[in-house]
């Protein structure tokens, strides 16, 4: 099977290299009479790719079709076009293959989802710069993203989920393809249940600031008490969204302690399966700062380690005036979650979110359909302005700030403490697409009831 997705991203990597911008503008307005050509070269040269009936109709290939003949002939015609620099009859090749493979992409997602993680289909993703993956579907996502915003070669693919290289950079991605059992309602009601909480206006942490190699830097250092308080807080939150059949709950950023992990996992494992089965299916941890990482880990309702997400850009504070940089070390590393009508999800945590270039770096590279941004900042304007980007690209978010992160004389930033930015049908009521989540009043006076849990809901457009 591989030999069929090398082939793919062999094509793939010599039209992006071969044509520019204008190609693909052009491309994408192909004749009528241009596209029966292209479909009848294929045809001919490789019969299978197409029903037997008079009409050019392709056909759904199943693992029996990769004989030697098949890919002998295949190859024929590669070599063939790229000889005569047939960069459209190429482009229409690798369209085709796409809807060829669909059924066979869709088995896959099925395998995909036994495993820990996923590695790339092809094999050869450092020879060519490209990596393949089956693409799972979107509810809210329409089905021609940005193919009047961008000129690329993926706005002509509908089930690989085209990923290059070149855009990555020198990020390392690992995919995690959910099993369908995880969101059980979610392929009847096409609907996604999201819960958030700032937990807390109290800070139990302190930031400490050094020098070294000509830089002023920042660390965390949490208190050495309330820990158990801490988590019993967040627990408490997990067990409340589960009246409200929740599918993911979000904490903030830095409120966790090097005990969260551990103490949540035990409340979980010490549940009946019943139990269990009633909690959110993901269950994003308010991140730890230890060992200069800030770390995210996700559970799942079985207490279970999906994976844990590393912040990867550095934080600005500037106490007193200086700037200090926060002291983490980027891994590099970006989880992207995969699951059928839902699409893609990503953490970004924070600054990270607000890095510009990072965030679209990985929306035009993995398509993300939704955002999950835990933050522990002290205003809500950044966030606000980069919501409109995603927005731009059919990715929702859901970001969640503190009131831990509040300081005196800036209440008037903390007007949301959180919001969901999420695309609606045309129907639907525009100011629907942002979903603020405000503190309460006691947060503003030093009189927090840590009682706050916020609902949203995303669905099918």
């Amino acid at each position: 099977m591989n030999n069929i997705y090398n082939i793919v991203a062999t094509l793939c990597s010599h039209v992006i290299h071969t044509c520019d911008e204008e190609f693909f503008v052009q491309y994408s307005c192909i004749s009528r009479a241009e596209k029966n050509r292209i479909a009848l070269l294929i045809k001919n040269a490789v019969p299978q790719l197409f029903e037997q009936s008079d009409e050019l109709r392709i056909a759904q290939l199943t693992q029996d079709t990769f004989t030697e003949q098949f890919f002998s002939s295949l190859n024929a015609l590669i070599q063939t076009l790229t000889k005569q620099n047939d960069s459209y009859a190429i482009t229409g090749l690798i369209q085709t293959l796409d809807l060829s493979l669909e059924r066979l992409l869709k088995q896959k997602i099925a395998e995909l989802e036994q495993d820990d993680f996923s590695t790339v289909l092809n094999t050869n993703r450092e020879l060519t710069g490209i990596g393949l993956l089956p693409r799972c579907s979107c509810v809210w996502e329409r089905k021609h993203r940005l193919s009047h915003c961008y000129n690329r070669m993926d706005n002509f693919l509908f089930n690989m989920l085209l990923m290059e290289n070149s855009i990555l950079g020198e990020l390392i991605d690992k995919h995690f393809f959910l099993p369908g059992s995880l969101f059980p309602h979610f392929a009847d009601t096409k609907k996604l249940t999201l819960a958030a909480s700032a937990l807390r206006s109290e800070r139990k942490f302190s930031a400490q600031l050094f020098d070294k190699d000509k830089v002023q830097y920042f660390k965390i250092e949490y208190d050495k008490d309330g820990w158990k308080t801490d988590n019993e807080l967040v627990w408490k939150k997990i067990i409340h969204s589960s009246s409200q059949n929740t599918d993911i709950i979000v904490f903030p950023e830095i409120l966790g302690n090097p005990d969260t992990v551990c103490d949540i996992q035990n409340h979980i494992h010490a549940l009946s399966d019943q139990e269990k089965q009633k909690l959110p299916s993901l269950i994003v941890l308010p991140s730890v700062w230890q060992n200069k990482q800030n770390t995210v880990t996700v559970l799942d309702k079985t207490g279970e380690i999906l994976y844990t997400q590393n912040k990867q850009n550095s934080f600005r504070i500037e106490p007193e005036g200086s700037g200090y940089l926060e002291a983490i070390i980027p891994s590099r590393v970006i989880n992207i979650l995969h699951f059928e009508g839902i699409g893609r999800i990503a953490i970004l945590i924070c600054k990270d979110f607000l890095t510009t270039k990072y965030m679209e770096q990985l929306m035009r590279c993995f398509k993300l359909t939704l955002i999950i941004v835990p933050s522990f900042s002290t205003g809500s304007y950044d966030f606000k302005q980069a919501f409109d980007v995603c927005a731009h690209d059919d990715c929702n978010v859901l970001w969640i700030n503190t009131c831990a992160a509040m300081e005196k004389g800036k209440e008037q930033n903390f007007e949301a403490v959180g919001a969901v930015r999420k695309r609606i049908s045309r129907k639907d009521d525009e100011s629907h697409t942002l979903c603020r989540m405000t503190p309460c009043n006691g947060a503003f006076t030093g009189q927090c009831k840590h009682d706050c849990l916020f609902f949203e809901t995303m669905q099918e457009v």
